[in-house]
């Protein structure tokens, strides 16, 4: 299925067809039809349609697509106008003709309860309520053809098109559009479904106000999936590829973000934080110096990335900036990888890179896991400090009420324990309507989408937001956080803080610093770790983290065998700790949903250690080696290519005719060479293929694998020693043959008689 974004400011439409009556059946009017023969997919699903054929696993074709470009107003006040305008196009994606196209805005009864806009955020509301007359689009639409059009219908009063709304509420309505394909019936061939809040009915009645307006927080993304290869000096960083230069450039998504940021910070400055991946700001800042795309080709982002980096430092200055952990890394993974260290990295290395680049202190020790849930053994490690490693320990969490258990209302909970620590609450309903349904499809064409694996819905979201502020005020603390990788419009966005803005002069919402939160104390101190079964079917795969286990091993052993030179050279830690980040990029929780992702990450930090462990190794000979003697050693030169002193073994592979002698371990200095000559025994002599690698003491294999070619045409000291008893025994055996021989020959003669020829004589009696 092709998967294509709708840019509208009214919601990102999901596209329904349905099956058209046979030929020749009774066809109703336009104004007639008013049953649902399905329910129109809602706002918060994106739906592409592949044209001129049936949607997978249907058998029906598809028609009409409806694309909603822009819904006024979005949020209903008194002083909003008195009509709801829809503008947008219908287009012909079938493969027959369409005639009587027509359209019609319709609305459901308000929704009344949590429960029942919770419902509406899955599947769409009824909205058979109010269905007003049918207004004609086109007469005819020929396949591929498309047609704009605009309708206004009054929001309240009882003319045919009006939507009759007399008192505020959150209403579903629904876009609905019906035709009648060649060879076919009038029948609805796609609609749209959302909800519009009324907090104020033009020239009728306004919601009050709650006695305690709601306590509202925006957590604001500035998040990336991981990009970055290799950090370097100027113009020697490499990134995977360049799409973060459209993503900082105008129109781009992270441009957007900081935009929409900026905008509402005169007004909403209390209320808004920055969450920021310090792996994003690490590679924005690498850019800045110019960078190399993997494969060779010079980055094009490099202007782009140095005006963003400096909008972002002039935006956060005394603004409140939360560090999300590095790369967004799993936490839960890492912990159940047994990869302690590196869970501790990603939570103290973004703080202090944050810091130093934007200078600005983020809320310390702090943790906002990915979906917001933790399970019970990473949230012990995680607030357990660690005084040898300078890890104080978190103090306080960002949770989804999911990830917690006995925590009611929405204010922050303590969660009890050796190490007791402040939970924030995150909304999420509201939250959720941003991220989107989880039903659609995360492939494009096959191929795992590149970002933001969930649909806009700020539409939906907006409804919610008005609701808790006009429906549910009494002080209930509404901490909204949009998707980590948010994908949205910058129209949409700015609209989303708009709204927030309005609710807030209105006097509906109050804003509250995050900071306040985490500082609050808790009037419920017993709450409990709970971890969804759900959140454990996203974690990244076994396949992963086992694979950046064997590297970390790998990388341990390594920086085990290094020294550094003198204070002039690089230490150990200038040269593993970028390796370390490029093991927590294949960890991002960016990679959820994403195997090849995270497979291709996990490639990329593999291809960084090799490259590491090849720049130690052995150099091949120009020519043969010749022995002079059977005892003599074999020549081995090594070389070190890196700034730090390494210690290494050498390895002889198994070779017959040559026996391995015992040889200490080995100290190259940085960026130096040695000949090394191992001492072996060689049995015999000839022709022998030798191979030779180098490892760490640990057993870390060093560069590659050396083949010599050693000749010999002298014999070794066992040999000698077998041949000199061998003769010993020859002569020891010639000679006893000689001996017996003599003897033998000698009694023949008589010259002395055998003592087996000798009778004893009797004696006389």
């Amino acid at each position: 299925m092709r998967l294509r974004k709708l840019v509208c400011t009214a919601a990102v439409a999901a596209f329904v067809v349905i099956t058209a009556p046979p030929a020749g059946a009774q066809q109703s009017q336009p104004d007639e039809i008013d049953a649902l023969p399905f329910m129109p997919a809602p706002a918060t699903q994106v739906w592409a349609t592949r044209s001129l054929s049936a949607q997978p696993g249907q058998a029906q074709p598809q028609f009409l697509r409806l694309d909603i470009d822009q819904l006024t107003p979005r949020f209903v006040t008194s002083e909003s106008p008195a009509t709801v305008k829809i503008t947008g196009k219908i287009v012909n994606v079938g493969d027959r003709k369409v005639f009587d196209i027509v359209l019609r805005l319709e609305r459901g009864e308000p929704l009344g309860s949590e429960d029942d806009l919770r419902k509406a955020l899955r599947e769409p509301a009824a909205a058979e309520a109010v269905q007003p007359k049918f207004t004609p689009v086109a007469g005819e639409l020929e396949p591929g053809q498309q047609k704009d059009f605009t309708l206004e219908v009054p929001l309240r009063g009882t003319e045919p098109t009006s939507l009759e709304v007399d008192q505020p509420g959150i209403y579903p309505i629904l876009a609905n559009i019906n035709g009648r394909p060649d060879f076919g019936g009038q029948a609805r061939l796609a609609a749209l479904s959302t909800l519009l809040p009324v907090l104020g009915v033009p020239g009728g009645e306004t919601k009050g106000k709650p006695g305690t307006p709601a306590k509202l927080t925006v957590l604001w993304p500035i998040a990336d999936r991981p990009r970055l290869v290799r950090l370097g000096g100027e113009d020697d960083s490499e990134l995977i590829d360049d799409e973060l230069a459209t993503s900082l450039s105008v129109n781009g998504r992270l441009y957007g973000l900081l935009q929409a940021y900026e905008q509402a910070i005169p007004s909403m400055s209390t209320a808004m934080c920055l969450a920021i991946d310090p792996d994003l700001l690490r590679t924005v800042q690498a850019m800045s110096n110019g960078y190399q795309v993997r494969g060779g080709a010079e980055g094009k982002g490099k202007t782009e990335a140095k005006l963003w980096l400096d909008r972002l430092k002039l935006a956060v200055t005394g603004r409140c900036v939360v560090a999300l952990p590095y790369a967004d890394a799993d936490l839960v993974a890492l912990n159940r990888a047994k990869l302690g260290t590196m869970r501790t990295l990603a939570v103290t290395d973004g703080p202090k890179l944050i810091q130093d680049v934007l200078s600005v202190q983020p809320l310390p020790d702090l943790v906002w896991p990915e979906d917001g849930v933790l399970d019970q053994s990473t949230f012990d490690e995680l607030v357990t400090p660690q005084p040898d490693k300078k890890y104080p320990g978190a103090k306080s969490l960002l949770l989804d009420p999911t990830g917690l258990a006995d925590a009611p209302g929405t204010a922050p909970v303590g969660v009890g324990g050796k190490n007791p620590v402040t939970a924030v609450k995150i909304d999420s309903m509201v939250s959720d309507a941003l991220q989107g349904s989880e039903s659609r499809p995360r492939t494009l064409s096959g191929v795992t989408a590149p970002f933001e694996s969930q649909p806009v819905s700020v539409q939906n979201a907006l409804a919610v937001l008005v609701f808790r502020a006009g429906w549910q005020g009494d002080g209930r603390n509404v901490l909204v956080a949009p998707p980590r990788r948010w994908h949205a419009p910058l129209s949409e966005m700015t609209e989303f803080l708009v709204t927030s803005q309005k609710l807030l002069s209105a006097g509906y919402a109050s804003q509250t610093g995050l900071e306040e939160l985490t500082r609050a104390t808790p009037a419920v101190t017993n709450a409990k770790i709970t971890y969804p079964p759900e959140a454990g079917a996203r974690e990244i795969s076994e396949v992963i983290s086992n694979s950046v286990t064997s590297q970390s091993v790998e990388l341990n052993g390594l920086v085990a065998a290094m020294q550094q030179e003198d204070s002039e050279h690089a230490s150990p830690s200038d040269l593993a700790d970028p390796l370390w980040l490029g093991l927590l990029r294949a960890m991002s929780g960016a990679w959820r949903g994403n195997e090849q992702g995270a497979r291709s990450a996990a490639e990329v930090s593999q291809g960084e250690l090799n490259a590491l462990t090849g720049m130690v190794g052995v150099t091949q000979p120009n020519s043969p080696i010749l022995l002079g003697s059977g005892d003599s050693p074999i020549p081995v030169t090594i070389t070190n290519k890196l700034d730090v002193r390494v210690t290494v073994r050498i390895n002889l592979a198994d070779t017959p005719g040559i026996r391995k002698l015992d040889l200490a371990d080995q100290v190259l200095p940085a960026r130096g060479e040695r000949v090394v000559r191992v001492p072996v025994e060689v049995l015999r002599s000839g022709r022998f293929p030798v191979s030779v690698r180098l490892t760490t003491p640990e057993g870390v294999a060093l560069g590659d694998t050396v083949k010599l070619e050693v000749s010999s045409s002298a014999y070794g000291t066992i040999t000698v020693i077998i041949t000199v008893i061998a003769g010993i025994a020859l002569v020891l055996l010639s000679g006893r043959r000689i001996y017996k021989r003599v003897r033998a020959r000698n009694g023949e003669n008589g010259d002395a008689p055998s003592i087996e020829n000798v009778t004893p004589e009797k004696s006389s009696a």
